[in-house]
C-alpha cells in the first residue's frame, strides 16, 4: 500500500496489463508449454514463424531488458517496450507498427487533406497532375487542369471577418464537390486559390464546367448576405496542346486565369462581358483581342437572339426554319399566326442572366407529369433553358418537366415554349422560359 503523500504509481494500459498478467502465468509454466505458447503468441502478433527456443530466448531478452531499463532510467519500462527492443535488435522486425491501422489511414489522410475546406491540398496536387499528365500522354487522351480564385475575397475578410470568409471558401470547396466527376479531383492549393484536375476532358468541356462553376457558386454563396460581390475566375490549360509537363500546364493556367480578371475588371464584370472574357481567356495569348482604353465608355446593352447568342440583326441562323413546330408559337413575330411560316429569327430578347453552354454533358429533360417524352438539355439560365428533341411530335405551349444537369440536383420546373427551329437533321429545338 503506498504511504501517504508518496507518489501514485503510474496506470498501466490494458496491453501492458495483459502483458504483466502473461509474463506471470508464463512463470508458472514448466518450459516445453513455455515454449509452445510463445511460439503461437509471437505467430499472432507478429506473424513470425520461430522455432521454441528462438521464442524462449527472446522472451527472456526482454525480461532482462526491462529489467535493465528500469534500474537504468530510475522508473519502470513496459514490457511491450522491451519486447519490441528484443525484436529489433534481433532483425525480426524493421518497423514495429505501434498504433492502430485507423489511426493511420487517419495520419495518412490529414497529411494530404486541406483541414478547412477537405479538399486535398497542393502536396497531393503536384504529384496528382504529373500522374494523370503521364497516363495521358501513355494512352493519348487529353487531360485538362483548371485554376479557379475568388475574386474580392481579401475584402470579406477585411469587411466580415475571417470566420465569414471561411464560410466562403468551404461554399467554394462545396461548389467543386458537387462538379466533379469519379474520376476528377479537386485541390485547394492556396490561401483563395483552388485547382481542379479534369481526366479524358478537352479545353471546351472543362470551360463548359467552369461556367457552370461560376454560376453555381452565385447561387450558393447568396445566403451568406455579403456586401461584397464574390466571384470565381477560372483559367484553363490542357495536355498536350498547352504543355505536356506540368510546370508548363500551370503557367499557361494561371497566365489565362489572369487574363480573365483583367477583362472582367475592366468591363465591369457583367454576366455578358464575363462569357465572353472567358472566351478569350481560354484562347492563346496572340489570339486575345487587344484591351479598350480605360476610359472607352461601354456600348450601350443590345438585343441578343436566344438562338443564335448574337446580336438579332446580325446573326445568322445554324437552322433552317420551316412551319412552326405543331403546339409552339412564333412568338415576338409581328402578325405571325396559326399556319404562319415562322422567319430565321422568330424571336429575340434582352438576355437577363449568362447561358450557360451543356455541350459535352448528359444534361437531360424529363418532359409531362408522366415523364412519357425526353429532351437534351442544350444550354441552360437563370430565366431559361433551351431543349432539342428528336422528333416535331406537339409539345404544349405550357409544359411540366425534370431537368437532370450534373452539377445540379434534379429540378422541377414549368416551362413555357417561346421559341422553335428545325434542323436540317430533322431535331427540332424549343427555347422556352421558367414560369411559376
Amino acid at each position: 500500500m503506498p504511504s501517504p503523500g508518496g507518489a501514485a504509481a503510474p496506470r498501466l494500459t490494458i496491453e501492458d496489463s495483459h502483458l504483466e498478467l502473461l509474463a506471470d502465468t508464463l512463470e508458472s509454466l514448466d518450459l516445453p508449454a513455455r515454449g509452445q505458447f510463445l511460439q503461437r503468441y509471437f505467430l499472432t502478433t507478429t506473424h513470425l514463424e520461430l522455432p521454441e527456443s528462438q521464442c524462449l530466448q527472446l522472451w527472456e531478452e526482454a525480461l532482462n531488458s526491462r529489467r535493465q531499463f528500469s534500474e537504468h532510467l530510475g522508473r519502470p519500462v513496459s514490457l511491450k517496450t522491451a519486447l519490441m527492443e528484443a525484436l529489433s535488435t534481433a532483425g525480426l522486425i524493421r518497423v514495429p507498427v505501434i498504433i492502430e491501422y485507423d489511426e493511420l489511414k487517419k495520419m495518412q489522410l490529414n497529411a494530404v487533406t486541406d483541414a478547412l475546406t477537405g479538399l486535398y491540398n497542393r502536396r497531393l496536387f503536384n504529384e496528382s497532375l504529373e500522374k494523370e499528365m503521364t497516363r495521358a500522354k501513355r494512352y493519348e487522351h487529353p487531360v485538362t487542369l483548371v485554376i479557379l480564385d475568388l475574386h474580392r475575397f481579401k475584402e470579406v475578410n477585411d469587411m466580415h471577418g475571417h470566420p465569414k470568409g471561411d464560410e466562403v471558401l468551404r461554399a467554394a470547396a462545396a461548389t467543386l464537390r458537387k462538379a466533379m466527376r469519379s474520376s476528377d479531383s479537386a485541390f485547394r492549393i492556396g490561401g483563395d486559390e483552388f485547382a481542379l484536375i479534369l481526366p479524358q476532358t478537352d479545353a471546351a468541356q472543362a470551360l463548359a464546367l467552369s461556367r457552370r462553376i461560376e454560376t453555381v457558386f452565385a447561387e450558393v454563396i447568396r445566403p451568406l448576405q455579403l456586401t461584397v460581390s464574390v466571384s470565381m475566375d477560372h483559367g484553363i490549360a490542357t495536355c498536350p496542346q498547352d504543355g505536356d509537363q506540368g510546370e508548363a500546364l500551370i503557367r499557361v493556367a494561371d497566365e489565362r486565369l489572369y487574363r480573365l480578371k483583367d477583362a472582367n475588371h475592366l468591363r465591369g464584370a457583367t454576366p455578358g462581358a464575363r462569357s465572353e472574357a472567358a472566351q478569350a481567356a481560354a484562347q492563346p495569348a496572340a489570339a486575345v483581342p487587344e484591351r479598350p482604353a480605360p476610359e472607352r465608355i461601354a456600348p450601350a446593352p443590345k438585343t441578343i437572339s436566344i438562338e443564335s447568342k448574337k446580336t438579332a440583326e446580325k446573326a445568322e441562323a445554324p437552322y433552317t426554319t420551316g412551319s412552326p413546330v405543331p403546339g409552339v408559337a412564333a412568338a415576338g413575330v409581328s402578325g405571325a399566326g396559326p399556319g404562319a411560316a415562322a422567319p430565321a429569327f422568330s424571336y429575340s430578347m434582352q438576355r437577363k442572366g449568362e447561358r450557360v453552354t451543356m455541350a459535352g454533358t448528359n444534361a437531360y429533360a424529363v418532359l409531362g407529369e408522366q415523364g412519357g417524352r425526353h429532351a437534351r438539355v442544350l444550354d441552360l439560365g437563370f430565366g431559361g433553358v433551351a431543349l432539342e428533341l428528336d422528333s416535331p411530335e406537339e409539345l404544349p405551349p405550357n409544359v411540366f418537366a425534370i431537368l437532370h444537369v450534373p452539377i445540379l440536383p434534379p429540378v422541377r420546373v414549368n416551362l413555357r415554349a417561346v421559341w422553335s427551329a428545325r434542323s436540317p437533321q430533322g431535331s427540332v429545338r424549343v427555347g422556352c422560359c421558367f414560369v411559376s
